[in-house]
């Protein structure tokens, strides 16, 4: 029952979080997630802020939970507690169904701190424990110009409490086919025998019994089934159309993405949990 409530207030707090900036201007924006830690404040230097991160994506790859770093200079108009709010709906810490998202929030110019603790992990880091963590471990460094040493100490100790609750293990990420080592067969079945398939049996046939070939001779060579299927349809495509290397084959040759930017939350529910502060 007490879930049900926090979830009507959470969607009543967001909605009048949502009214409220319709009318009031210059509302604080909500920046985009690139990484785990953002600071609009330059509050960090950059190894510390990279050394923060990397150790935040460690522990999420280790184990599951997202817990994301934010420092701006203020949240004003709006109190900390519902900007919090809207950062978490729009970044989605924390894993879909598991909701295992936390968000550390430090406003500077307003001296007030905030983790905002998802649904999931609101028996692991319950409000009070979270207002503990805020008073005794975050509040003095801040209070005494250590931001770094702060927040670095906030996160330690959200890490450790995370760590020793049973959740879901991480899941593995999905195989993507390689397309690129591949472009050789995608490239000769069509050519060597799509012409001849085409004049015995017809288009459509030919390009069948080609692209059955090509699929048979990816699953050989590489053991998965979603990339022979893949290298089925576009043998069967280039074999239709009978239009030879004039399709093009270069999109192949590289990889599935490469470094560089953050994909975001996966989908993270929250519900108001979490506590605040000042210093």
């Amino acid at each position: 029952m007490r879930g049900l409530w926090r979830t009507w207030v959470a969607v009543i707090v967001a909605a009048l979080a949502s009214w409220a900036l319709a009318a009031v201007p210059g509302a604080v924006a909500v920046p985009p997630m690139h990484a785990l830690v953002t600071d609009l404040t330059a509050t960090l230097t950059t190894g510390q802020q990279a050394a923060l991160d990397t150790r935040l994506r460690e522990f999420a790859d280790r184990k599951g939970s997202q817990v994301a770093v934010l420092i701006v200079p203020t949240t004003a108009p709006e109190p900390i507690e519902a900007y919090s709010l809207r950062v978490v709906e729009q970044w989605k810490v924390g894993r879909r169904k598991v909701d295992d998202g936390v968000l550390l929030l430090v406003a500077k110019d307003d001296r007030a701190v905030r983790i905002e603790v998802g649904y999931g992990l609101e028996g692991a880091l319950p409000d009070a424990t979270a207002k503990r963590i805020i008073s005794e471990v975050i509040v003095p460094r801040l209070r005494d110009g250590d931001f770094a040493g702060g927040i670095d100490a906030g996160v330690d100790r959200i890490l450790r409490t995370i760590d020793g609750e049973p959740l879901p293990p991480p899941a593995s990420p999905p195989e993507v086919p390689d397309l690129g080592r591949l472009a050789p067969i995608l490239l000769l079945g069509p050519l060597v025998f799509g012409g001849m398939m085409r004049r015995l049996l017809g288009p459509l046939p030919g390009a069948g019994v080609v692209a059955a070939g090509v699929a048979a001779l990816a699953w050989f060579l590489s053991g998965l089934w979603t990339l022979a299927a893949v290298a089925a349809v576009i043998a069967f495509f280039i074999t239709a159309a009978g239009r030879g290397t004039g399709l093009g084959i270069g999109p192949f040759g590289g990889g599935a993405g490469g470094p560089g930017g953050f994909g975001g939350g996966g989908g993270g529910r929250f519900g108001g949990g979490g506590a605040s502060g000042r210093w």
